[in-house]
């Protein structure tokens, strides 16, 4: 499920430090049926430079959620080149299916930004070729991704040279890279500049930012390397704002307010280690921040982050609760329309007979969907109308233990029967999330909930989805159509989704409050 993240500005503030870093992936193990389990691969970096923007977003005919435009319109404007038939390392879906649903993506953010997608395929026979000769004149960002054909290199030489920003992976050396109009060599490891200019110092942590974020290989990141070039050259991208430092004041807040809290925390071993494995994250790398947190998560932390950033907003952040993509409510369920009281009993799921509702089979957020034996434990409280979610899941520390964790969100109806607003807080930040039962089939053997959210004090904005099962076990290839017909509702691709662990989840800390009460209306057959 989703878990709320304690935002790294303040603790990068604190140290003084704001640097990039790779993320801290997590373990995966395959269980998905043949229809849903693809060959992974990794492509190979080459270079990274240039500012992208992003167009209207031209994707494939397979992509329900796109519509293609036929010319630039506004001042984002991107054209990604991708090789013909090259496989990305996201499940081996095409770049193309990749770059097309990118294009999508990008319009959540700002339904003004332009993102047309090609194949290197530049043949005469091609008539999508004069076309592409066109748009090249007016990019302002091109993003190449797997292009080696001499013919296409040649091409894009040829016709990109007024572009000021090109961004390139795993093509050919012979393809430059530029960021703002100078041309940048960033080799994976060491760093190296070609050329420089005037600012090579923000220069270079753009392109190492953008580097480390492209290889994390999730559509989020992908999506982020294109908003920070945008941000940093074409326009600013209102949800980029919470990565400015906010300067003297927010020290002056947090030392006047929280000046007990932030010595406590610098004085414990353990909440230090925190700070200091965050202030190695990238302020934008959920999955790096998350791990720090749920590996020394203590009381003192969850003062210090209670207090500088709940209490007092030392920050001055405001995330909001995303508002696209706009994810429908299943209708009815077992011949009956879709009421309040169903909805919550489809969240209760298996409870009763077995000790949890939902075991998560996968999600679609590489932060949060991803821990090991996500158990979802959903009930009504013992006073009039409420009712309540527990996520225990796994967590795979820094220093390679296996620890359980424990979340408790409030949840409340939301106006359309299968929509709810959840809140919880977490290690001293609330989150408040959107959630929608997407999909729940008629035998309780799967389910899909979609879910959009915001740590506001945080600067967190975020969305993802959960596909959930009785046992953490894909549903059969039978239900397949129907699967992929939920995850379009989501405009969510399957090779979005990362597989969770489920193979080692004995002594899970479950159980009920006392007085918690279960199905109302709908329930699983066996349940008691």
């Amino acid at each position: 499920m989703t878990f709320s993240t304690l935002s790294p500005f303040s603790l990068h503030l604190l140290l003084n430090r704001n640097r990039p870093s790779s993320s801290v992936h997590l373990r995966r193990t395959s269980t998905s049926p043949p229809y849903l389990r693809h060959k992974f691969t990794v492509p190979k970096l080459r270079t990274v430079s240039s500012v992208l923007q992003t167009n209207d977003g031209v994707s494939s005919d397979s992509d329900s959620c796109s519509t293609e435009p036929r010319s630039f319109r506004n001042d984002v404007r991107i054209v990604a080149v991708v090789g013909e038939g090259a496989v990305s390392p996201l499940k081996s879906a095409s770049w193309l299916d990749v770059m097309s649903h990118t294009a999508e993506r990008l319009k959540w953010i700002d339904d003004k930004y332009e993102m047309l997608v090609f194949t290197d395929n530049i043949s005469k026979s091609n008539p999508n070729v004069q076309n592409l000769q066109k748009l090249l004149s007016t990019a302002n960002i091109l993003l190449i991704v797997s292009v080696t054909k001499q013919e296409a290199v040649e091409y894009i030489q040829r016709y990109s040279r007024n572009i000021p920003n090109i961004i390139c992976f795993d093509s050919s050396p012979a393809l430059e890279n530029k960021l703002g109009g100078s041309f940048v060599q960033v080799e994976q490891k060491s760093s190296i500049f070609s050329k420089f200019d005037k600012k090579t110092k923000e220069t270079k942590e753009l392109a190492e930012t953008i580097s480390e974020a492209w290889v994390r290989n999730n559509s989020d990141d992908i999506r982020f390397c294109l908003l920070i070039i945008i941000n940093a050259y074409i326009k600013p991208v209102p949800v980029l704002k919470n990565l400015r430092a906010q300067g003297f004041s927010t020290l002056n807040c947090m030392v006047k307010n929280c000046g007990r809290q932030v010595l406590n925390c610098l004085l414990d071993p353990n909440c230090r280690k925190a700070l200091q494995c965050l202030n190695q994250c990238s302020p934008v790398d959920q999955v790096c921040n998350y791990q720090c947190i749920a590996s020394y998560e203590s009381p003192i932390l969850e003062e210090f982050s209670l207090c500088v950033l709940q209490k007092h907003n030392c920050l001055d952040l405001d995330a909001k609760i995303p508002e696209k993509p706009y994810v429908p409510p299943m209708v009815n369920f077992r011949g009956q329309v879709l009421s309040h009281e169903i909805a919550e009993d489809l969240f209760i799921g298996w409870l009763g007979n077995l000790e949890w509702s939902w075991r998560v089979i996968a999600g679609q957020n590489p932060a949060y969907d991803q821990f090991p034996c996500q158990n979802q434990l959903f009930y009504r409280g013992k006073a009039r109308g409420s009712f309540w979610y527990e996520p225990v899941f796994q967590v795979k520390t820094l220093d390679g233990k296996l620890v359980w964790r424990r979340r408790k969100y409030r949840v409340k109806r939301g106006k359309v029967a299968g929509t709810f607003y959840f809140s919880v807080l977490d290690n001293g930040v609330v989150s408040n999330e959107y959630w929608t039962i997407v999909d729940v089939s008629e035998d309780f053997s799967w389910g899909l909930f979609h879910y959009s959210g915001a740590a506001r004090v945080a600067g967190q904005s975020y969305t993802g989805a959960v596909l959930v099962s009785r046992d953490g076990e894909y549903p059969n290839e039978m239900q397949k159509d129907r699967l992929y017909s939920a995850l379009d509702r989501c405009c969510i691709k399957e090779w979005e989704l990362f597989e969770v662990d489920n193979c080692s989840c004995e002594g899970a800390p479950l159980g009920l409050p006392e007085g918690s009460r279960l199905h109302m209306t709908v329930k699983p057959d066996g349940c008691k």
